[in-house]
């Protein structure tokens, strides 16, 4: 039996991996920051001997933005320090490792959608501490790893954009949201299957990187009017730029991911980001 071991099962992409993995012919271990600590390498390590690990899926990271600002330790120990740990395990114990990382890697500057092999330049400290987390898996280099940045993710479990929306839309006549922040949302349920479907296709001698978000392309303001629209919400949505709200940590002013390379390696195909948010509305009740 092939064992996969999930860390972050919690959150919003673990969480969507979990409600999809009766599908698939795997044992899986789901487990969250209060049964397995990925900060302490002796329990890591006991863990994947003792369950005979073949896979780790590593849903987990320190994803509050802002607070990151001011909690870089933390943010670094989960997304740096204990990617390196699960590098460094993976390499011992020649384990598949599959890592999501982020679009904040990048510094926002481009024009045209982010290729893997772009420069790297985070503007925040979450940004910093997930690139370093790549770096370290990339120089520790276990075989059969990757990683997937990926975009605006939105799902059924923890907070996100598409949940905020709604509740403050139900909450207030008029909301601004920030329209010169351009990208693509990613809904968690398409990231996982798509992660579920691509494992048994993974087989590489060197760290391989890939983007991964819906299609389409929008800011903000489109996404949040989008959300409004399908749920039929009364609230006004109004433009406005980024400057107009402050921030602890700067956001990527251009996002966009390149997806050719994850489409053509692994023979998928991606939903366009409007058809997966109506599928995310009606799952939970909000579409009308």
């Amino acid at each position: 039996m092939h064992n996969v071991l999930i860390t972050g099962s919690n959150g919003q992409l673990g969480g969507e991996i979990k409600a999809l993995h009766r599908e698939y012919p795997y044992n899986f271990f789901f487990t969250c920051k209060d049964d397995l600590n990925i900060l302490n390498t002796h329990d890591i390590d006991s863990f994947v001997q003792q369950h005979n690990i073949n896979t780790i899926i590593n849903c987990a990271a320190y994803t509050a933005v802002d607070k990151a600002q001011s909690h870089e330790k933390m943010a670094d120990s989960i997304n740096h320090l204990a990617v390196k740990a699960l590098a460094e395990l993976s390499s011992k114990y020649s384990i598949k490792l599959i890592h999501v990382s982020t679009d904040y890697v990048f510094g926002g500057t481009n024009h045209r959608p982010y290729l893997e092999t772009d420069a790297t330049s985070p503007q925040s400290v979450y940004g910093k501490t997930k690139r370093d987390g790549e770096q370290a898996l990339i120089s520790i280099n276990p075989k059969n790893s990757i990683i997937i940045r990926t975009s605006w993710m939105f799902g059924e479990h923890g907070n996100n954009f598409v949940k905020t929306i709604l509740r403050l839309g139900k909450e207030k006549e008029l909301l601004s949201v920030i329209y010169d922040q351009i990208g693509t949302p990613t809904y968690a349920k398409d990231l996982a299957r798509t992660i579920l479907d691509i494992l048994p296709k993974i087989h590489n001698s060197a760290v391989e990187i890939y983007h991964y978000s819906n299609e389409g392309v929008c800011s903000w303001y489109d996404f949040a009017k989008e959300i409004v629209k399908m749920s039929k919400l009364s609230c006004k949505i109004t433009p406005i730029e980024t400057f107009q709200y402050e921030t602890p940590a700067l956001r990527p002013h251009y996002s966009l991911l390149n997806r050719s390379k994850i489409k053509s390696t692994f023979m998928i195909e991606i939903p366009y980001w409007k058809d997966s948010l109506d599928e995310f509305l009606k799952k939970i009740g909000e579409r009308k």
